[in-house]
């Protein structure tokens, strides 16, 4: 059976997670692929293209992507290359203190450029990337032309 885990499932959107990929064949030629939707209802995708190693593993961290929005060892690539489906949009966190962007980690089958709702991840989970720490407090500041807001930890 595959399964893609995110290690922590919870993290800020500063730190980095490990990916991993077990239960494939090995040498199997897989896609995976990261997506979220943004406050404005816009989502955003990357995929990469891996070879299974021996034991029918992919760690994108000692990986080599073989193309797809990105080539090479890059541990986050996936969450680094988020493109809009939509051109010349941004991906902006507005509500920072009070839910987190929630990334979905797929994983399918051979090279796929396009996915459709006809097709079926092997395996799928949610990232959770958080912009602030529990606990912390947001003070905004408006003092003369000056706006903006102060982040207090716990």
């Amino acid at each position: 059976m595959v399964e893609v885990t995110v290690t922590p499932q919870s993290s800020l959107a500063d730190r980095p997670v490990e990916m991993r990929v077990r239960g494939l064949s090995p040498s199997q030629l897989v896609t995976l692929r990261a997506s979220l939707t943004d406050e404005q209802g816009e989502c955003f995708q990357a995929r990469a293209f891996f070879r299974a190693d021996g034991a029918g593993e992919v760690d994108p961290g000692c990986h080599a992507a073989l193309g797809g929005s990105y080539a090479g060892v890059w541990p986050m690539g996936l969450f680094w290359f988020l493109q809009p489906d939509t051109l010349f949009r941004r991906l902006v966190k507005r509500d920072v203190a009070g839910s987190p962007f929630l990334v979905r980690l797929e994983v399918f089958d051979g090279l796929c450029l396009v996915t459709g709702p006809q097709d079926q991840p092997l395996a799928s989970c949610v990232a959770e990337r958080w912009y602030v720490c529990p606990g912390m407090q947001r003070v905004p500041i408006r003092e003369g032309r000056v706006r903006g807001a102060l982040f207090l930890p716990p």
